[in-house]
């Protein structure tokens, strides 16, 4: 099976102030860390919106696509429709990922797409603080579904929609992001 990844980096940071795509971790940008994580796992597509070309710069030397998203303000489902735009049209599925996720390595990513290929299961998503999020894997048939959520939804509606439709990989300490400068404090 063919699994491409969404990585979803337009946003403005608005509740940090700050775009959280270029802050440091151990010495590597967030949004460079998330996308040699998602490396391992196919063909990646990052999506871009506010202060695309910082962002862009610090990708540079990594085999990732970069597309745009001009509507990036309007949140986070317009960028996911930018992305699964972009995938390449045999992929069996997607991996929605973010790029503020401290506990999000290369091995979870493996393992979510491990568990697609096992199960066949129509979502394969992250599980942490008892809820289910991303990164989370989508089977194309869920394609038009993720295409038709409003601009301003993430893709954790779809995975709360129908909870028999998707499989768990645990993530401990998944719930750890980065959105006020309380998190950014813990970075350092």
């Amino acid at each position: 099976m063919t699994v491409a990844v969404v990585l979803l980096a337009a946003g403005g940071s608005s509740r940090l102030g700050q775009p959280k795509q270029l802050l440091r971790h151990e010495g590597t940008s967030l949004v460079r860390r998330a996308a040699e994580a998602a490396l391992g796992a196919g063909p990646v597509v990052v999506v871009l919106g506010a202060r695309r070309e910082d962002i862009a710069a610090e990708l540079q030397g990594l085999a990732v696509r970069c597309v745009d998203n001009p509507d990036w303000a309007l949140g986070q489902g317009s960028s996911l429709h930018v992305g699964l735009r972009a995938l390449p049209p045999d992929v069996d599925g997607a991996l929605v990922m973010l790029c503020d996720q401290l506990r999000v390595d290369a091995s979870h990513l493996r393992e979510l797409v491990a568990t697609f290929e096992r199960t066949h299961a129509p979502i394969v998503a992250s599980a942490y603080a008892g809820t289910r999020g991303v990164p989370a894997l989508f089977s194309r048939s869920l394609f038009p579904e993720l295409e038709a959520l409003p601009a301003s939804d993430g893709a954790r509606r779809l995975i709360a929609r129908d909870p028999s439709r998707v499989v768990e990989v645990a993530l401990p300490g998944g719930e750890e992001d980065v959105d006020t400068a309380h998190d950014l404090s813990r970075l350092t």
